[in-house]
């Protein structure tokens, strides 16, 4: 993740995950960056599937209000088991 020196909060910063192509890992994701970003508009998520069709990435674009926030969002995505990984 970016250094603070370069990063001017509130900005906008996109996340992205990847992981298996079922709904609990879209469900997972979503709600991790809901629960500290509050809710995600349609317009803010991108969603691809890999070219086998077995994996997703979702990235999600919130206006991240702090480092702080940016880092829990990221513990608790690194925690969940249905998130491979956070980028």
């Amino acid at each position: 993740m970016p250094s603070d020196d370069l990063l001017s909060f509130p900005c906008e910063f996109p996340i992205k995950m990847m992981g298996r192509d079922v709904p609990e890992f879209r469900e997972a994701a979503l709600a991790v960056v809901e629960r500290h970003a509050g809710r995600i508009e349609e317009d803010a998520v991108r969603i691809a599937a890999s070219s086998q069709g077995n994996f997703l990435s979702i990235t999600v674009t919130i206006t991240a209000t702090s480092r702080e926030q940016l880092d829990n969002i990221y513990r608790d995505l690194t925690d969940d088991e249905q998130i491979l990984v956070a980028l």
